[in-house]
Parts: C-alpha cells; structure tokens; sequence
C-alpha cells in the first residue's frame, strides 16, 4: 500500500497534467488515511474538487446560454436543437450534482468531525457552503430553495469562528466574505446584503492591515481586489448601502 507522500506525489502530478478527476481520487485516499489535513493537503483537495466542477458549472453555463438563444430564435429545426441541448445540459447537471454532493459527503462526515484547529473548521465550512451554492446554481424551486439555505448556514457557521479566530486580513477570512457576498448577490438576489458584507469585510481588512504578514500578503490582497471589484460593479443594485469604496 503506498504511503501518504506517495499519494501526495500522485496528487501533484494529476495538477501538473489537469487531469482534476483523477486529482479528486486521489487526494480522497488522502482523506482516508486520515481526515485531520495539512494546509498543503486541504489546499490540494480543494484546488482538485474546485477545477473538476469548474470546468463543468462553465460547460452549464455555456448551454444554458445556447439554449436560452435557441429557444428565442424559433426557427424550423429550432425544436431537435433545443431537445439536444436539454438533454446535454441534463448530462452535465448530473456530473455536476454527483462531484458536489460527494465532497459535501466527505466534508461532512470525514473533515469536520476531524478538524482540530479554527482555521481548517472555517476552510471547511467554507467549502460546504461553496458546493451547496453551486447546487443552487443548477436547480429551481424547492430545490433552489433548500440548496440556498444550506449553503448560507455553512457560511455563517464558518462566519462566526473566522470573526472570532481569524485576523480580518487572512486570507481564509476573506475568501469566506467573498464566497458568502457573491451568494447573497447571485443565489439569495439580496444586493444590499451582498455589499454590506463584502464592504464590511474589505474596510476592516483596511483597518488591520497592520496584521497582514508577508507570506499572506499576495493571497489576501488579491480577495481584497476581487472584493473591490465586486462592489464597483454591484454599486448601481446597492442603494440603501453607504459604499465608501470606491
């Protein structure tokens, strides 16, 4: 049987090739020769599930796109065409549903129950309210709804133990503030919540920049520019928020 470093090798070198599905597998058996994660082993689980549904939640999208113009366009062949993208469409939900609901599987039941400090609880947290967002994404109705508020209870449970244990400026922290702000914008289509939480958390990133240490330095900035970004183009949707960035 190969030892972690072994597999942690087999990891790496999945990355190298992109071959991410494959980098999924493997960093499970990581997870089943024990749960309680490295920085560098947590970081490669989730850069492994991050680009397996990545490339699928894009295709998604591209044939959401396709469909929407096929379905308007009511030409003479537009009824075969549209019959085909439903059903491609349908093929790429199912792998999306299938990747999603296998790491929420593992979070839940392996990484959580596993996690001994604060900053890993708030990753994983993170983590599940990520893929349960990205369910939101594909579905409608009850299920929209129910995948929605999943995803929101994850990231308030990660909220509360990163304003606790985490510096505003970590980059953990400022990912989670992102991720929960794009949720409240894109799945709860609540503008105003999505602005406050991203200005709360970039302007006291501002204030404790003091905190920010060099090795942290390139990864909080970069969350801070998207924050930034964020509220620049949310701005006109956010009327009833004070926006002091500008």
């Amino acid at each position: 049987m190969a030892d972690r470093e072994d597999v942690l090798f087999q990891a790496k070198l999945a990355e190298q090739a992109e071959r991410y599905d494959e980098m999924v597998e493997t960093m499970k058996k990581v997870v089943r020769m024990g749960a309680n994660l490295t920085v560098e082993e947590r970081n490669l689980l989730s850069v492994a599930y991050k680009n397996s549904v990545g490339a699928r939640r894009s295709t998604w999208r591209i044939l959401s796109t396709a469909l929407q113009i096929e379905q308007q366009a009511a030409r003479s062949d537009s009824a075969l065409k549209i019959k085909v993208l439903i059903d491609y469409r349908l093929q790429v939900e199912k792998e999306l549903r299938d990747i999603c609901n296998d790491i929420l599987l593992v979070v839940e039941n392996a990484l959580l129950p596993a996690v001994t400090e604060n900053q890993s609880k708030v990753f994983f947290y993170k983590m599940k309210g990520d893929y349960q967002r990205y369910l939101a994404e594909i579905s409608s109705c009850q299920e929209h709804k129910e995948a929605a508020e999943k995803s929101l209870e994850a990231y308030k449970a990660a909220t509360e133990v990163a304003e606790l244990e985490l510096t505003p400026t970590h980059p953990v922290r400022l990912g989670l503030a992102l991720n929960l702000s794009v949720c409240y914008y894109e799945i709860m289509q609540s503008p105003n919540k999505a602005c406050e939480v991203a200005e709360s958390a970039f302007s006291s990133a501002i204030r404790d920049l003091s905190s920010l240490s060099s090795a942290l330095y390139k990864d909080s900035s970069l969350i801070m520019q998207l924050l930034q970004d964020n509220l620049s183009l949310w701005k006109p949707d956010c009327s009833e928020v004070l926006l002091s960035i500008s």
